[in-house]
């Protein structure tokens, strides 16, 4: 019987069957968001790093604000065997509910810094909160 050394030369034996499994996972991915709400606006955060803005989608349908993108495959594997990569690429994509009172014709995006800040206007009651009602007699 002859037994196989265990060798600095066989690690990459042993994660051959690991190499592509990272880049399977991450052909979808959903960042990692936050959501917040002040006075007059929500604010939406979602963590984009690696993306530029012009692969960013911001849309808004039904009162759900979804926002989708790709990030491209920027690596060189020349002269390099990779065991494994954590590294997320592919189309991504997040959709989010909003409250009722969304104003979603007026939503702002800004890209800074791999972040995505969407902030979302609340409407503005046109009614006072309480009123006086009126009581007829008979």
């Amino acid at each position: 019987m002859v037994e196989k050394s265990h060798t600095a030369g066989s690690w990459p034996e042993l994660y051959e069957p690991l190499r592509g499994l990272g880049q399977k996972v991450a052909d979808w991915f959903a960042p990692r968001s936050e959501a917040s709400a002040v006075a007059d606006y929500y604010e939406i955060k979602v963590e984009l790093p690696g993306v530029t803005a012009e692969d960013i989608e911001v849309s808004v349908h039904d009162n759900s604000l979804t926002v989708r993108g790709e990030k491209q495959l920027e690596r060189e594997e020349t002269g390099r065997d990779f065991f494994f990569s954590e590294r997320e690429y592919g189309a991504f994509q997040r959709t989010f509910r909003l409250p009722p009172d969304a104003a979603t014709d007026k939503i702002d995006a800004e890209f800074k810094g791999g972040v995505l800040n969407l902030k979302v206007a609340k409407k503005m009651s046109t009614e006072p909160s309480a009123r006086k009602i009126d009581v007829r007699q008979a």
